[in-house]
């Protein structure tokens, strides 16, 4: 079992930023598609960055590209989030997810389903 750890939410204006943080424990760090999915009530889980813990570029939505910076501490098993120049359609709860990986090739942001390890979410809030 991996158990993910989120914290780092809060409430920001229009064009502030925010740092979350994914503590992974339970297993090895390394060899896991880590990253972060937001909900928006009402709406689907949308990907929004991953990246492969064993090495790898990390992957953006289109969304939050140039926006949003993944970065990792393995040392202390934890996956950073970054997030720039935030927007009110940014306000969401943040979700880690993780899932047993290979490659960076086989992370992937289009499906939920694809990750078996979630946490229970870090809630952004931008207002305008």
């Amino acid at each position: 079992q991996v158990q993910l750890v989120e914290s780092g939410g809060g409430s920001v204006q229009t064009g502030g930023s925010l740092t979350l943080s994914c503590r992974a424990s339970g297993r090895t760090y390394t060899g896991y598609c880590l990253g972060w999915f937001r909900q928006v009530p009402g709406k689907e889980r949308e990907g929004v960055a991953v990246i492969y813990t064993g090495g790898s570029s990390a992957k953006y939505s289109d969304s939050v590209k140039d926006r949003f910076t993944l970065s990792q501490d393995y040392g202390k098993s934890t996956l950073y989030l970054q997030m720039n120049s935030l927007r009110p359609e940014d306000t969401a709860m943040y979700y880690c997810v993780a899932d047993r990986g290979y490659s960076g090739s086989f992370c992937y942001l289009d499906s939920p389903g694809d990750y078996n390890y979630w946490g229970l979410g870090t809630q952004v809030t931008v207002s305008s």
